[in-house]
């Protein structure tokens, strides 16, 4: 009985997160394009046709109809079922590192934000400020939801509210730092407004800390990604990388591991000390 629960809960779990993953792909789509994420409903972008249901369910669809749309035939491409199977697994798997938590659904909360910003930065090489802004009042609504939940009491929230500030603004000043100094370093524009704003969203949900790693990370990847991919001709030397997806993942990374990390750099710095 408790494994037949458990594999509901699962598949529960990852049909929630794929319906999230399709209205990610709404976002994703319309917000770069000035376009309401709610008005029309969901319609085939050749032939303008309303989507049904049935043609519309998470993943499945699109292996039904073939990746063609059903009335005019057009294909539908196959980022569409892939975003909504990685917004599924990922809200899945953090299910199983927080458990039925108020975390998780902050986490989840998170990611979706990090992963449509992500995507939106590789199509436009642009990060929304209807979307970094709104995610970062949406981290400090949580902390402070979060503290009351966890303590009832009032000083509680406030205290998470003012932690979640102090690290966005800490991540904000930071990174653009970070840019400053890169843009005298190579002559021209290293960062966009975009990142840092993005930086302080991270912030303001994981912390100064968090923020820091998430950027470290960000860069590395960042740096070993495009450098390899400048090294292989696939890019050229002033062509523009998005940053974005690097401090997305940097963030992801630091959600599910990043305690270990911390905790590892400062038991090795004490131990040096």
């Amino acid at each position: 009985m408790d494994h037949l629960l458990t594999l509901t809960t699962h598949l529960l779990i990852l049909l929630f997160g794929s319906a999230i993953g399709s209205f990610l792909n709404v976002i994703i789509y319309r917000i770069p394009a000035g376009k309401s994420i709610l008005f029309p409903p969901s319609h085939c972008p050749h032939c303008q046709t309303r989507i049904h249901w049935y043609d519309n369910i998470p993943v499945l669809a699109w292996f039904l109809l073939r990746g063609k749309c059903r009335h005019c035939g057009e294909g539908i491409s196959w980022r569409y079922p892939l975003i909504e199977a990685i917004a599924a697994l990922l809200f899945l798997a953090t299910f199983w590192q927080f458990g039925p938590t108020l975390t998780t659904v902050g986490y989840w909360l998170l990611l979706s934000w990090l992963l449509a910003l992500a995507l939106i930065d590789c199509d436009t090489l642009t990060l929304p400020n209807p979307l970094t802004q709104s995610g970062l009042v949406v981290g400090l609504v949580f902390l402070a939801v979060q503290g009351w939940v966890e303590t009832t009491a009032i000083e509680a929230s406030v205290s998470r509210v003012v932690t979640g500030i102090f690290g966005a603004v800490l991540a904000l000043w930071g990174l653009e730092l970070i840019a400053l100094i890169g843009s005298i370093t190579y002559g021209r524009t290293a960062m966009g407004a975009g990142d840092a704003k993005l930086l302080a969203m991270i912030g303001a949900w994981l912390g100064w800390p968090g923020a820091a790693l998430a950027a470290f990370l960000g860069c590395v990847g960042g740096a070993f990604l495009g450098g390899g991919a400048i090294a292989l001709g696939l890019l050229n030397r002033k062509q523009p990388i998005p940053f974005g997806p690097f401090l997305a993942l940097g963030a992801l990374i630091t959600i599910f591991w990043g305690e270990i990390m911390i905790s590892s750099y400062q038991r090795l710095i004490f131990g040096a000390g």
